[in-house]
C-alpha cells in the first residue's frame, strides 16, 4: 500500500502569506519557506510584522475566504485518492485552511495551530505539532510498512522527500532545483501524476 504525501501551499493552494502581502502591501509576508529554510525563523518574523501591523486573524482569514485552490489541483486530487492513499503534509495552520479543505473535498490535513486572543483577535503564538513534522510524519508511515511518495515545492518539504520511498519536485523556485538535484521536477499536474505513476512502477518493480 502506497500514501502519497503532498504539501498543501504551492503544490494545491496558492501560498496564503502571499495573498495577505498583496491585500495589505505588507512586502516583507511575500517571504515563504522558498525564501527562509528556518520555519520557526519565518513564523517569528511574521508574527512580528502582524503585530507592528495591528493584523489579527480576521484579517487573514478575510484573505484565505477569497482563496481557490490552483487551477487542476481539486481534479489531481481526485485522480490521485482513487490510486493511493493521500495525506496533505503541510506548515500551515488548522485555523487558515479549513475554507481551502472544503473546496479540495475534505482531504485527511496534518498541520499546525495558532493561539488566537479572544479578546482581539491577535495570533500571539504558534505552536507546531513536532519539529521536522513533514519528515517524521513520512517515517511513522514507513514503520507502518506502508511505503511513500512524497511531493513539495519548498525547502521545507526536503527532509520529507528525502525519507519517502520517492520523492518529487513541484513547480519549486530555482534554488531549491539547485540544491536539491536529486529530485524531479514536475511544472504541470499531468508532468506530476506521471510522475507519481513512474515512482508507483519503480516501488512495485523493487518490492
Amino acid at each position: 500500500m502506497i500514501i502519497a504525501c503532498l504539501d498543501l501551499e504551492g503544490v494545491l493552494v496558492p501560498e496564503i502569506w502571499i495573498g495577505v502581502a498583496e491585500r495589505t502591501g505588507i512586502e516583507e509576508l511575500r517571504l515563504t519557506t522558498r525564501d527562509v529554510p528556518d520555519y520557526d525563523e519565518l513564523m517569528t518574523r511574521r508574527l512580528g510584522i502582524l503585530e507592528r501591523h495591528d493584523l489579527g486573524i480576521g484579517d487573514i482569514q478575510e484573505v484565505i475566504a477569497g482563496l481557490a485552490p490552483l487551477e487542476g489541483a481539486a481534479d489531481f486530487l481526485e485522480g490521485l485518492r482513487s490510486q493511493m492513499q493521500v495525506v496533505i503534509l503541510s506548515d500551515t495552520f488548522y485555523q487558515f485552511a479549513k475554507p481551502l479543505m472544503k473546496q479540495l473535498g475534505w482531504p485527511t490535513l496534518f498541520c499546525h495551530d495558532l493561539e488566537i486572543r479572544e479578546s482581539d483577535g491577535r495570533i500571539v503564538a504558534y505552536h507546531l505539532r513536532q519539529q521536522d513534522p513533514k519528515r517524521k510524519a513520512v517515517h511513522g508511515f514507513r514503520e507502518l510498512n506502508f511505503q511513500t511518495i512524497a511531493a513539495g515545492d519548498s525547502y521545507n518539504d526536503t527532509s520529507m522527500l528525502a525519507e519517502a520511498d520517492a520523492g518529487i519536485l513541484f513547480r519549486p523556485p530555482d534554488n531549491v532545483v539547485k540544491e536539491f538535484p536529486q529530485y524531479p521536477v514536475c511544472r504541470t499536474y499531468g508532468e506530476l501524476r506521471a510522475a507519481f505513476d513512474r515512482a508507483c512502477e519503480e516501488i512495485a518493480g523493487s518490492g
